[in-house]
């Protein structure tokens, strides 16, 4: 008697497992009303880097790369990596271009001709015994009428400092 009471829940758990089996593969494998489980969707860039304008320190801080089971997915990667290079090419050859037109508009302008066609002696800046301050407002000083210049103006000295001297004498 024992033995066929063995006998009976042998085949119950059996019938068992046969049926929670058969129904596993049945709602994994589409049978029955339902479709079967769908694939879960990959995890995609949620805000990736804009194409139709230039990468910015925002658009990099704000890239968010999905996870996968060992770090990132490679293509997303990838992809992040050749724009920003492109990126960085593009503006290393817009700097060159814009330093090199910048040189030959400075070697031009230094030894371009006519620079100094312009220039006399008169468009000098005055100096102190030549400016404003040398005379009143109602003439020079010494009363007698100004003198012709007969040359380019010889640059003044500079003021002694008023300040006391080195040896404390003033």
């Amino acid at each position: 008697m024992a033995r066929s009471r063995e006998m009976v829940v042998f085949w119950f758990l059996l019938i068992a497992l046969v049926v929670v089996v058969a129904a596993v593969a049945l709602a994994v494998l589409g049978g029955g009303e339902s479709a079967p489980l769908q694939d879960a969707a990959p995890e995609l860039v949620a805000d990736p880097l804009p194409a139709g304008r230039p990468v910015g320190w925002v658009d990099v801080q704000a890239l968010r790369l999905p996870m996968v089971l060992r770090g990132y997915r490679m293509a997303d990667v990838d992809d992040a990596l050749d724009r920003l290079g492109a990126e960085l090419a593009e503006r290393d050859a817009r700097i060159a271009e814009l330093e090199a037109a910048l040189a030959g508009s400075q070697a031009t302008a230094v030894s371009g001709p006519g620079l100094f066609d312009d220039y006399s002696p008169q468009d000098a800046v005055p100096g102190p015994a030549d400016g404003p301050a040398a005379g009143s407002a109602s003439g020079p000083a010494s009363g007698s009428a100004p003198e012709a210049e007969s040359g380019p103006p010889v640059p003044s000295s500079p003021p002694a400092p008023s300040g006391p001297s080195e040896d404390g004498q003033p």
